[in-house]
């Protein structure tokens, strides 16, 4: 018989032995729970993705009915009405839809120096405007610098909000793309040009061009267009009719640029 030593060396063992066992079946239980909460989890992010995926899919917009259609509204549009109405006043909108063959030559130069240069060379994205607006920020440690082109602008102002998350920055991207697959240079520009904001209210440039001027966009003189374009940068901030110092000094430049680069060409 083992002494009494050796029975408890013996006893001490196995319950070691069984506290090691009834460990790794617990350790193993949990391993399980983990991963079956971990599946669950995973399961429901997938339709929850898969139901934002279809509802994006059945609200996304026909982009190709602008070929032929003007939009009665737009989403900055209905922004700014919501906003009026929150501050219990009556939304105001002035607008006339002019083709762009009836928009004046220089208003268009000006708006492309202003706004996108390369408007008619690049496919919705200026990717030197891109490098260069990510080199300033870079310098600057903050967004100084908008690399945004005419095309993704327009998408923003129909279908989008002014955030700046990631989720709206994707939108904006897809529906880009989307306007540059589906509508030719020329209606693009005229898009833009009829549903742009141009002050409180105001939207496109024969109401622009009526509202500060007294006169029709096809009658714009080269400096009219130069102030109407030089105050996109914050339409409601800045006024064409009276530009202060920095904007003066945009249309200034602007003018210079007419005289050198005919950026539309009729």
């Amino acid at each position: 018989m083992p002494s009494d030593a050796a029975a408890v060396k013996l006893i001490r063992g196995r319950r070691a032995a069984l506290g090691a066992r009834v460990r790794w079946d617990y350790e193993a239980m949990s391993r399980g729970r983990f991963w079956r909460r971990l599946g669950r989890i995973l399961f429901c992010l997938a339709l929850v993705a898969a139901a934002c995926a279809g509802y994006e899919w059945a609200t996304w917009p026909d982009v190709a009915r602008l070929a032929t259609e003007n939009p009665t509204t737009t989403a900055w549009m209905e922004m700014r009405a919501a906003e009026a109405r929150a501050k219990g006043e009556r939304p105001r909108r002035v607008q006339v839809w002019v083709p762009l063959t009836s928009i004046s030559p220089s208003l268009k130069n000006a708006v492309l120096i202003a706004e996108d240069a390369a408007f008619f060379q690049h496919e919705g994205l200026d990717y030197n405007e891109i490098r260069e607006a990510i080199k300033t920020d870079t310098e600057k440690l903050e967004f100084a610098r908008g690399a945004s082109t005419i095309t993704q602008q327009l998408a923003k102002n129909l279908y989008l909000s002014p955030s700046r998350n990631p989720i709206r920055k994707l939108k904006e991207l897809l529906l880009t793309f989307s306007l540059e697959r589906h509508l030719s240079k020329p209606r693009i520009f005229e898009l833009y040009l009829n549903l742009i904001e141009w002050g409180d209210g105001i939207y496109g440039a024969e109401a622009a061009a009526r509202t500060y001027f007294s006169t029709s966009s096809a009658d714009l003189s080269r400096a009219q267009a130069a102030a109407l374009a030089a105050v996109i940068i914050n339409p409601r901030r800045y006024s064409p009719a009276a530009p202060n110092r920095r904007i003066r000094n945009r249309i200034a430049l602007i003018l210079e640029r007419m005289q050198q680069y005919h950026h539309y060409k009729e």
